[in-house]
């Protein structure tokens, strides 16, 4: 683990990755910080991951486009400039508007999300979901995907 500062350019990041039709570059990872790991993440309209929950906290900050988030039930359009806060257990999704957006990714101590989206990006390729694998694959990370 990094127990220095660092500055991550953007000529210094990887290549995103393809999780399940949403880009997700990876900007902070456990091998960096202990406490919180930090994603970029763009897609296209109606992009976005099912109801799921998972362990730790997640906390998303809209840069452009307008995001439709659910969380326990209650749906938001959200607007650039928007920040929403999931706590950890929260039966949560959301998918991107008619222009498609982008958005920044915080996720709280234990989390296993970039390992996961790495596992989903090798694991399952572009074209028609095979929704099962990406439950099995999910589900190893302690994600709870509600069908």
């Amino acid at each position: 683990m990094n127990k220095k500062h660092f500055i991550v350019k953007p000529g210094d990041r990887n290549a995103a990755l393809c999780v399940v039709g949403i880009n997700v570059t990876v900007l902070v990872s456990a091998a960096d910080s202990k406490s919180q790991q930090v994603t970029l993440q763009s897609g296209d309209e109606g992009a976005g991951p099912p109801p799921h929950s998972h362990d730790w906290d997640e906390t998303f900050y809209v840069m452009s486009g307008d995001v439709k988030f659910t969380c326990a039930g209650e749906t938001t359009v959200c607007e650039p400039g928007t920040l929403v806060h999931i706590p950890a257990g929260t039966v949560h999704a959301f998918s991107y508007g008619a222009d498609g957006g982008e958005m920044l990714e915080v996720t709280g101590m234990g989390s296993n999300a970039v390992e996961m989206f790495t596992a989903l990006d090798r694991e399952i390729p572009p074209g028609p979901l095979d929704v099962s694998k990406v439950v099995r694959v999910a589900g190893e990370y302690g994600v709870t995907v509600q069908l």
